[in-house]
């Protein structure tokens, strides 16, 4: 009998690309040589020693042929999946990106390591520079290094979304969910609105959302095949899952129950598997961890942060920010009524409620704030994805003559409610201590195990016999692609110009003002410096800059031709001489809340003159903020006797 040929596990490659990555960044900066000759050298290495271990590492699959493709993909369910995956495609290709913590801290961070060749741990008050996990940063580490832009760091995330329906398909069915069941929902799911609007952006949210279901698939896979490969997958996906975002730490949990079946075959192969051990360790948290531990005696930097994490009142935490996911998640994808639901919100809530969770959540987060438009910043699964997955559960449990059905043959059984129940345990310690506004987006990678329990009784003769389900999931895609058209972050309608006009016509409504302000203040993020940095001669390569969370981005353009040192209360003249800054940026509202003294008394002692005094509106719901650009004088030192 003639054997099907087989093809590579394209989910297998892409957590082996990753895991060499990170760990290639670590080894080059112990040896100083994090530049574009290490990084030669290091991916020549990387791709002769997967092409001697691409047997051990890489599990053959069936080989689909041309003629099979293109009718599955002739169908109306994936046509429109691939429909998203341009349309965020063409908004990554066609925008600078505009991520605000990208531009402010990950991009930063990484063109410091490279100025210095090596990891270290930055001077600054905004330590997220330092401490926060990195195994997103490591990945586009080498496009800076040898293409010195920021423009295809979105390919990361782009890649990551169009994994996510295969491995979909198979963690839904390996949990019970029948096959004609799971491949609608591998199309589906990946149109939940972090995922979308995150495929074409530089965030670091749902591209772990890869690894969170290839650690869990590849462990219940080791179970059933044997193979000490799927084993070596499985840790190496759940290390960088870790490496990602601490927030994902809690899937350990999960993981660990879904792995122990193939602890005796870890133990017949465990020299190979210590290896793999050291390797994982290297593209996990624990580096990061361990960093921290040293400079500010706290594995996970929160001692250094600035931020609202906390433990008091622990069921308030976890029904506030429980009130919080389902608002977020549950809220339209354009909702012009934000003001109205604020209003309701404060109107409706006990006052010692509120007393209690002005101390520990962000502002936002007390009215459970939800946005008037979905972004990537705050989005989680979303209303399309959310909705339909609740009409399914509540409709095929209620329906006339409904059972409930035995799941699919292949269930992973007793081990698979646990497994289960590990990952709704795992959002736990996340609802217990965050204090952000908008915590949906921390649970990208969670989401695609979060939602099976909710399509267990789903039968795909149930969706067969029920157009209107069907025809309901296509409305949830041209939610989704109306929203990557219409999103201020990469618009793919002429929405600066159109907005201009209308103002240009005389009475703007507060909407369309409110927009063309948006629409502004992302367009112009990725350079919005531009207007102080033009004023440095050419000769500046060292610039000062007294700042806290701004996409700071912006000054080390082109990359390679500059670099930027923050500005501390106690920076010294001699301190700023020392690294050749002859240029300081500051921002006069964080001088004015963190420096001792006035203003013009530092800029006495610095010796500067300004330059330049402007404001700048870098968030769309702040006021502009003011800035200067300052030259510091020469100073005078007589000599010694």
């Amino acid at each position: 009998m003639h054997r099907q040929p087989s093809k590579i596990s394209w989910p297998a490659v892409w957590v082996v690309v990753c895991a060499y990555l990170n760990c290639t960044g670590w080894v080059l900066s112990a040896l100083h040589q994090l530049n574009f000759a290490g990084y030669a050298v290091a991916l020549f290495l990387g791709i002769v020693a997967v092409a001697l271990l691409r047997k051990r590492l890489f599990p053959p699959r069936p080989q689909i042929r041309s003629r099979q493709l293109k009718r599955r993909f002739s169908r109306a369910y994936p046509a429109a999946f691939f429909a998203l995956a341009f349309l965020a495609f063409a908004g990554g290709l066609l925008h600078p990106p505009a991520n605000f913590d990208g531009l402010a801290y990950r991009e930063p961070r990484v063109l410091n390591w490279l100025a210095e060749n090596r990891w270290h741990w930055i001077t600054t008050d905004f330590q997220r520079l330092n401490v926060r996990a990195c195994g997103f940063e490591w990945l586009f580490a080498p496009l800076f290094a040898f293409m010195k832009t920021d423009r295809f760091v979105f390919l990361i995330n782009l890649v990551s979304f169009l994994l996510l329906p295969g491995l979909t398909f198979s963690v839904f069915v390996r949990f019970g969910i029948r096959p004609r069941t799971a491949w609608y929902w591998m199309w589906l799911l990946p149109s939940g609105y972090c995922f979308l609007l995150q495929a074409g952006s530089i965030a670091n949210d749902s591209f772990a959302a890869v690894f969170a279901l290839a650690a869990i698939d590849f462990a219940m896979r080791a179970r059933v095949s044997r193979r000490i490969g799927d084993v070596w997958i499985s840790v190496l996906a759940v290390a960088l899952l870790t490496g990602a975002k601490t927030s994902n730490l809690p899937m350990l949990l999960p993981w660990g129950i879904a792995i122990l079946p193939s602890l005796v075959l870890i133990w017949k192969h465990l020299v190979p598997m210590l290896a793999v051990g050291v390797v994982a360790a290297g593209c996990s948290f624990l580096p990061v961890a361990a960093l921290n531990l040293k400079h500010c005696g706290d594995w996970s930097g929160q001692v250094v942060e600035h931020t609202m994490f906390g433990h008091q009142y622990p069921i308030l935490h976890v029904t506030h920010n429980g009130m919080l996911m389902v608002a977020n998640n549950f809220v339209p994808p354009i909702f012009p009524m934000t003001e109205g639901w604020k209003h309701f919100v404060l109107r409706v809530m006990p006052q010692e409620r509120l007393h209690r969770i002005e101390e520990i959540f962000e502002p936002g987060a007390i009215w459970l704030a939800v946005p008037d438009m979905q972004n990537e910043e705050t989005a989680g699964l979303g209303f399309g994805v959310s909705v339909l997955c609740l009409i399914t559960f509540l409709a095929t449990i209620f329906s006339a003559g409904s059972t409930i059905r035995s799941p699919s043959q292949g269930s992973a059984g007793f081990l698979g409610l646990a497994v289960l129940a590990g990952v709704w345990f795992s959002v736990l310690p996340l609802f217990l201590v965050s204090g952000a506004n908008g915590p949906a987006r921390y649970l990208a990678p969670q989401y695609g195990l979060l939602v099976i329990p909710f399509l267990l009784n789903q039968t795909g003769d149930w969706i067969t016999s029920h157009r209107w389900w069907r025809w309901a999931g296509m409305v949830v895609f041209l939610l989704g692609a109306g929203l990557l058209v219409v999103s201020p972050a990469r618009p793919l309608w002429p929405a600066r110009t159109v907005l201009s006009k209308w103002h240009a016509n005389g009475h703007m409504p507060a909407a369309i003002k409110r927009a063309q302000t948006v629409y502004n203040v992302y367009g112009d993020r990725a350079d919005a410096f531009a207007p102080l940095r033009d004023l440095l001669p050419p000769e500046a390569r060292a610039i000062g800059m007294v700042t806290f969370d701004d996409p700071e981005t912006s000054l080390w353009r082109p990359f390679g031709s500059r670099r930027v040192f923050h500005v501390l209360n106690a920076t010294t003249r001699e301190d700023m001489g020392t690294h050749g800054i002859t240029y300081v940026i500051v921002n006069k509202e964080y001088f004015d809340r963190h420096f001792t003294g006035p203003f013009e008394q530092w800029q006495t002692q610095m010796h500067a003159d300004v330059v330049q005094h402007t404001n700048l509106t870098l968030r769309a719901g702040r006021e502009p903020s003011e800035w200067y650009l300052l030259k510091l004088g020469r100073i005078l030192t007589l000599p010694r006797p």
